[in-house]
This record gives C-alpha cells, structure tokens and sequence, in this order.
C-alpha cells in the first residue's frame, strides 16, 4: 500500500480533502497539490478530514501553511476535522489550533459554511 492516498470529494460548495496514510517530505507534494487543485478550480472552502491520516510532518503542514494565505484572500478558509491524538498534539504543540478551526468531525466542519461563512 502506498504511504498517501488523497481522496477529495465536493459536498456542496466544499471541497473536502481526505488524506490517508501518512503526509511527510516524500508525500507532501501529493497533498499540496490536491489543495492546490481545489485552489484551482476556485474551491476555497476547504475541509481537511483528518480521519484516515495517520501522520502528518513537517512537510505536510508547510503545505497546508502555503496555501492557507491563497484559500483566505480568495474569500475562503481551509478547516480542519477529526484529528486523532498524534495529529492534534502535532497542532497544538505548534499551535496551528490558533490558525485553523478544528471541528470532531468532518460533518461538523462542512456545515460550518453554512450561512455563507467562509472565515
């Protein structure tokens, strides 16, 4: 089995990112460019479903910092859900918990937009 896998699907007006597997140096390219994509096609409501990630390094969080600025000036927001312990102590130690929402659930974070709010 690969190390990433990166599924995304549109719920409405969101795009919602799901990686699986682990994101570090080698992988984070794969993820980046599935935001960079959503980017693209101007899906700048972005939730991160967290649920099948394993790890998350460095790498990884450099790609979501690279696009967060992008996602926000074109009116969006990336947020973020289900994050298991290793990942939400990886947040909070860097607290990056300041910079993005973090919701339980991936369902809960795509009807955080709900009502229009994108910030």
């Amino acid at each position: 089995m690969a190390e990433l896998q990166v599924d995304a699907r549109d719920e409405g007006a969101v795009r919602v990112i799901a990686p699986r597997g682990f994101v570090n140096a080698h992988t984070a390219p794969e993820f980046e460019g599935a935001l960079r994509r959503a980017l693209g096609e101007g899906r700048v409501r972005i939730v991160v479903d967290c649920s099948a990630l394993a790890y998350i390094a460095s790498a990884g969080l450099g790609a979501m910092m690279g696009t967060i600025e992008e996602i926000r000036e074109a009116g969006g927001d990336l947020r973020v859900a289900e994050l298991n312990d290793t990942v939400r102590n990886i947040f909070e130690i860097l607290g990056l918990h300041h910079l993005y929402r973090v919701f339980p659930t991936a369902i809960e974070a795509v009807g955080s937009y709900a009502g229009g709010d994108a910030s």
